[in-house]
Order: C-alpha cells, then structure tokens, then sequence
C-alpha cells in the first residue's frame, strides 16, 4: 500500500484550517453569546419592570442558542452532517419534554407568573384553595407563609390555572370583626377592657375608632343569660389577621380570670 503524501499534505493543509478557522469561530461565538446575554440583560433591566429571575432564565437562554448555532457551524466545517444530529437532538428533546411536560408546565406558568405579576412578595392572597403571605416566588414553586407560621409550597402550574384573590392589591384599610360569647353580667367590663386594648394598637386604623356591641342574645335563661360580643375595628389588610389574634387573646385572658 503506497502512502500519497501529497494528497496526505493537502489533507492534512484543509483539516488544519478548518480547524484554525473552528477555533477562531468558537472565541468570536463564545464573545458574542456574552455580548448578546449582556445586552439582553441590560434591556430588560431598563426601568425594573422585569424581575430579575425572569432576567436571567432569558439572557441564559439567549447565550446558549448562540453557543448552539456557533456548535452547529462548527461541525459543518469539518464535513459533518448536522441534519441528522439535529433531528437526533429534535427527537431527544421532545422525549425529555414528554417526561417532564408537568415541570415544563411549571416553568411556562412561573414565566408568566413572573412577566404578569398578579402579586407581589409580602401580599396576601388565596390560591388553589390556600391562603397566606408570598415570601417567594421561582420558576417552579410559589411559597406562601401561612397565618400560623407553617410554609405552603405551591406548583405554579396551579397558581396560574386557578383563581387568585389579593388583599393587598388595592391600598386602604380592611374590617376585622371577632365574636364570642360572654355572660351578660360581665359584657360591660369585657367590652370596655377589649377597647382600651384596641385604643393603644398603633395598627388600628387613624379616625376609625374601634367598636364592641352586644350583637344578640345566645342564652336568655334568667339565671345564667349568656350574649355575642362583636369587636369591630377598622385595620390595614395586612395587620388583620395579627390584630385579630390579638383581640381573641386578650379576650381569652380576660374571660379566664372573671
């Protein structure tokens, strides 16, 4: 077997360009998928109005399609056929996505979630049948703190496809109203104590001063009548539900002690 040296030579001339000209492709692509993930972060970061996850999950996915495109070049200088590599990569891709459709869901749904913004950290809402305060919000999970302090984790596929209700949405002040039953013969007392219990929360709202009525008569027995105390006060949405724990904790000292 004879060795051509010649056709050797102009072989190995080509493959030595086309690689030369591959490492030159690679540094010019890998500069311009940071220069395209810069100037996509500094768009839609222009005014705040994008959240910052929201952000990041695009000028990632901007660098990364011109890392593709850059590998595909690549690979056709060196006589590869990428038609048949990227109907390979077209058919992994949508076995991946078949597998993972129900996480794929949550991360199109925190997308829009997060474009959208019906709510913000710190809101209370109700959400697939929980309620609570938004601590967090990710591609994948909404967090809420529920009033007891326990952490509810929650799909966004779920968030999205349900109805949400913010009490914080609109500012102004919100109505918590508590009742209990007490003995007729100690209403005034208790009444008047829960009041100037209420009287010095800094939270109760200014100019609406807080109320206890006797709202109706539970037991009329003349020897032991029993009515329904309803504590009115006038509060901000988000200091609703620790002003009511308050006045039930009061109330249950109060009554302990009479």
């Amino acid at each position: 077997m004879t060795i051509n040296f010649d056709t050797l030579k102009a072989s190995l001339v080509l493959y030595g360009l086309n690689a030369i000209y591959a490492i030159l492709l690679l540094a010019v692509g890998w500069y311009l998928s940071g220069a395209m993930q810069r100037f996509v972060t500094r768009v839609l970061s222009v005014g705040h109005r994008v959240d910052p996850l929201v952000t990041l999950f695009v000028s990632s996915v901007t660098r990364y399609g011109v890392l593709a495109v850059v590998g595909i070049a690549v690979l056709q200088l060196f006589g590869i056929q990428t038609a048949s590599l990227v109907a390979v990569l077209g058919a992994t891709s949508l076995a991946i996505g078949l597998a993972l459709q129900g996480t794929l869901s949550n991360l199109a749904a925190g997308v829009m979630l997060l474009l959208f913004r019906p709510f913000h950290i710190g809101d209370d809402v109700e959400v697939a049948g929980k309620a609570g305060k938004v601590k967090a919000l990710s591609l994948f999970m909404t967090e809420l703190v529920a009033p007891d302090n326990t952490q509810i984790l929650l799909p966004n596929g779920q968030v999205w496809g349900a109805a949400i209700i913010n009490h914080s949405a609109y500012p102004g002040t919100g109505e918590v109203k508590v009742t209990f039953p007490v003995r007729a013969g100690s209403a005034n007392a208790l009444a008047g104590e829960i009041l100037k219990e209420l009287r010095q929360d800094p939270r109760i709202a200014e100019g609406a001063a807080p109320s206890v009525n006797v709202s109706k008569v539970i037991a009329a027995d003349p020897a032991a009548p029993v009515v329904e105390l309803t504590v009115s006060a006038k509060v901000k949405p988000s200091d609703a539900d620790a002003v009511k724990q308050r006045v039930l904790d009061h109330a249950s000292a109060l009554l302990a002690a009479a």
